[in-house]
């Protein structure tokens, strides 16, 4: 889990295999990375993949390949991962700025 190619941000055909023992195990592995931009989570228990997924410090996450890609579903990372969010609600608050005005009656 600490070696660089499990550290870094990898871009490319890639492929690393960790092993685990618990479901805490695995997402602790998974969260122990300045990174975040993206993970997957496959099971047999859809449920039990949705906890886990759940508990990711992520900003995007699959579960048994299902793309969440959508124009109405937000897309970026968290953590040093992505410049914030595109698509969705949160794509464009940060072109928006809230302002509170107080009128008389």
């Amino acid at each position: 889990p600490d070696s660089q190619v499990a550290q870094e941000e990898i871009f490319g055909p890639v492929l690393t295999v960790t092993g685990y023992d618990t479901d805490d195990d695995a997402i602790a592995i998974a969260n122990n990375s300045i990174y975040g931009l993206s993970g997957e989570v496959s099971s047999a228990d859809v449920d039990r993949a949705f906890a886990v997924a759940c508990r990711m410090r992520t900003g995007n996450v699959t579960i048994n390949g299902k793309s969440h890609f959508g124009i109405g579903s937000p897309f970026g990372g968290t953590k040093q991962s992505g410049l914030g969010y595109r698509n969705g609600d949160e794509g464009y608050k940060e072109y928006l700025d809230a302002k509170t005005i107080g009128m008389p009656e």
